[in-house]
Parts: structure tokens; sequence; C-alpha cells
């Protein structure tokens, strides 16, 4: 498992991706808009703490069912002479212990972009419990500047979510392997409940985010969701003209 607490700084986000999380494409709102977010922005930059956490599982991908198994088993760590981890499995999975699948029916979009993978990660990662408690603290009448918030939390979580995805790419670089477009439940066809299924595999370690009885995440500002990774794993734009859902985060980005 792979975590980490970074900062805002190290997200590189810029005013463009907030503005268009508001929906502004490639123009540019008003100035009071822009004073607003700049004076929110270097506020949250002092004491925002962005967390994820990934991890690597075996596992396979049903195309013609749209489906990926994941599998799981009970690990325990032990360190190595140089200081390295590795993982070994515990006395009764070396003696041939059931190891736990988990299927997953992600639709056929998520299925087919995951084709190829030898391995595949799961993902989350979130703004953080204090951008959570910021955005309850928001004025209830000033329905604006909490619409900015959100703004601002949206764009957040999706570029750390991108700075996971380049810890990942240096891991698995190591390897020469490659990865594919990163997916989540509630989008490309697969649906939100299934994060039920998801969060349990990563045995507690899920950056502080939890499911409510919805399965929707909280905090709200989070991204979850698996990666295929391996030497035959491809990465591919998100297929957005095979998707009817017109509100898509991911669709939003390209208009």
């Amino acid at each position: 498992m792979t975590t980490d607490v970074i900062s805002y700084d190290a997200l590189d986000i810029s005013p463009e991706d907030i503005y268009r999380e508001m929906g502004y494409g490639d123009t540019m709102p008003d100035d009071s808009i822009r004073d607003e977010i700049a004076e929110m922005t270097s506020d949250i930059r002092q004491w925002l703490r962005p967390r994820y956490a990934f991890t690597a599982l075996r596992g396979n991908v049903d195309t013609e069912n749209a489906a990926v198994t994941l599998f799981t088993h009970n690990m325990q760590r032990a360190e190595t002479k140089d200081g390295d981890e590795k993982v070994k499995r515990e006395e009764g999975e070396r003696e041939g212990g059931a190891i736990h699948a988990t299927t997953f029916n992600c639709g056929k979009i998520v299925a087919r972009q995951l084709r190829g993978a030898e391995a595949f990660v799961i993902f989350v990662c979130t703004a953080g419990a204090e951008y959570q408690r910021f955005i309850e603290e928001m004025p209830k009448d000033d329905i604006v500047k909490t619409y900015h918030a959100h703004a601002i939390g949206s764009a957040l979580a999706e570029k750390c979510a991108d700075y996971m995805e380049k810890v990942l790419d240096a891991q698995i670089g190591k390897l020469s392997w490659k990865r594919t477009n990163r997916f989540s439940p509630g989008y490309c066809g697969w649906h939100v409940s299934q994060q039920s299924l998801l969060f349990p595999l990563f045995n507690g370690e899920t950056a502080g985010v939890t499911l409510t009885g919805s399965n929707f995440m909280m905090p709200v500002k989070s991204v979850s969701g698996i990666i295929g990774i391996g030497t035959k794993a491809r990465y591919n734009d998100y297929t957005c003209g095979l998707c009817d859902y017109k509100d898509c985060y991911k669709r939003r980005k390209r208009t």
C-alpha cells in the first residue's frame, strides 16, 4: 500500500483548473469571481492536506460480461536486509488457503479499457477532512461562495488523483510497465453502488475516506477507482462518444 499526505502547492493547480470545474470551459469569469477564487485559494493553501492511497492487486478482465475480478488474501509485511519492504503471505496462504475474489460489474466501457492489464491498482484520493469542514462552515446564505468552494474542492480531488498517477508511474516505470486511464464507480457505466465492494479491499487504508449508506464518499471531495497496469496495458483518452452521461466531469474537460 502506498499512502501520502501532500500540500496544496504539490498539486500544481491553476485558476483555469478551477474555472473549468465551474463550467467556464476555456473562457474567463469576470474580475469579481477571479478575485474571490484567488482569495479562497490563498487561504486554503495554508492548511490543506490532500491525501491518497493505492495498492496493486492481481485480477482479470471479462470483456464479454463487462466485469473485472480482483484477488485478495491476508498479507503481512517483513523487512528485508536492505530495508525495503516485501509482502509475504501468511502461513495459511502458503499452505493453500483460499484467495478471495471480488467481481465488479464495471460496464463495457471500463472493461474494454482495462484489457491487457496484468494487475490492477485500486486508489482513493481526497481533498481531505480539513476541506470538508471548510465547505460545511460556509455561510448558509452565501450560495455563490458555497458553489465556488465546491468547484475548488472538485478540482483539488482531481489534481490529487493526477499526483497519485505520477507516483504510480514512477513505481511501475521501474518494471517497464504501462497503465490505463483511471476509472471510478459512478462513471462510464460503472454503478456507484459498487463502492461498497471496492472499499473493503483497502483493508482500512483509505486516506481517511469513508462511505455513507448510499455509497457516496466522505469527505465529499474524493475520487476512487481502478487503473490497469502491465506491459500490455494501454492509456487511452476517455471514450466519451460511447457514454451517454452528459454531466460527466471528464466530458466537461473536453468541451
